[in-house]
């Protein structure tokens, strides 16, 4: 494998503003799965590069339940993304993790309907294995970039998505205390699965903004506090990205590396040759 890294950031508009970042172009992809979220920034950060996709597109459009998080992802690895991190803001469900800190989660909870979940469908089944749906190695050099920012960070951690667009409702908040969860989300899923399926190395920076609506002494979350407490996290996200990029574990070395080595299922006569071309970027090196 290469040497080069190439470093893919899921995340809010503002991120990609990062000192340091030079040979800025906008490329515009088309996948399979039709267009990604936005154009994606591409750059040089020090020896890596770096990809940038707002994933709500910018200006914030589309809302949750409505990203295409297969076209994002295919878009990231055919521009030759060896690592992917999402930066996410979340409610807190733990006392412990206040509004401001970041979080490196390393577990997660699938409460997202009606999303797809998979690029094995039509005539093709895979199982990759999940478990451990982050990459310890990219896990532990995102929660130290993290922490060179000055910014309280929790390492470990699980993460619930909820379909959304709107909040929790008070009941659904303490059970998901109950389940020892830690933040909650609505966007890591099913970001994580199809990172996986991508053989692409994951971590999630999770920026706590609110205590969701558990908590009996603070207010209600809202849209307003959210953003407020997101504006003053960002800039310490950016510098947490400059640190990453010039500390990338080696991709070899990840669990997400050959993941589809021993789960593809279907033999290779049986899968509708549409199928294997709209998957050639996927699976062409197993299946040919």
């Amino acid at each position: 494998m290469s040497n080069q890294r190439v470093l893919a950031v899921v995340g809010g508009s503002g991120l990609y503003e990062i000192d340091g970042l030079s040979a800025v172009e906008e490329v515009t992809v088309d996948t399979p799965f039709g267009p990604p979220s936005d154009v994606v920034v591409r750059g040089r950060l020090g020896d890596a590069t770096l990809l940038f996709l707002p994933r709500h597109g910018r200006g914030h459009r589309i809302a949750p339940h409505q990203i295409d998080f297969r076209a994002n992802v295919c878009a990231l690895k055919l521009l030759g993304a060896t690592h992917l991190v999402s930066i996410s803001a979340v409610g807190s469900l733990r006392e412990d993790i206040a509004p401001g800190d970041f979080v490196v989660v390393d577990q997660f909870i699938d409460l997202a309907k009606g999303r797809a979940s998979t690029f094995f469908e039509d005539g093709i089944v895979a199982h990759v294995a999940f478990a451990d749906p982050v990459c310890a190695d990219l896990g532990l050099a995102l929660a130290k970039a993290a922490e060179s920012t000055g910014s309280r960070t929790h390492r470990g951690g699980t993460y619930v998505c909820i379909e959304g667009p709107q909040f929790s409702t008070r009941a659904e908040s303490l059970l998901y205390r109950s389940w020892n969860a830690s933040v909650i989300g609505m966007t890591a899923m099913p970001e994580a699965k199809l990172a996986r399926e991508a053989e692409l190395p994951y971590a999630l920076l999770a920026l706590a903004t609110d205590y969701d609506c558990w908590h009996e002494t603070e207010e209600d979350v809202t849209a307003e506090t959210v953003l407020a407490v997101l504006g003053r996290n960002v800039a310490a996200a950016r510098r947490a990205v400059v640190a990453l990029a010039g500390d990338l574990p080696d991709p070899a070395a990840s669990r997400a590396t050959g993941a589809l080595s021993s789960a593809i299922m279907t033999a290779r006569e049986r899968i509708p040759q549409a199928t294997l071309m709209r998957l050639d970027w996927l699976v062409g090196k197993y299946i040919h």
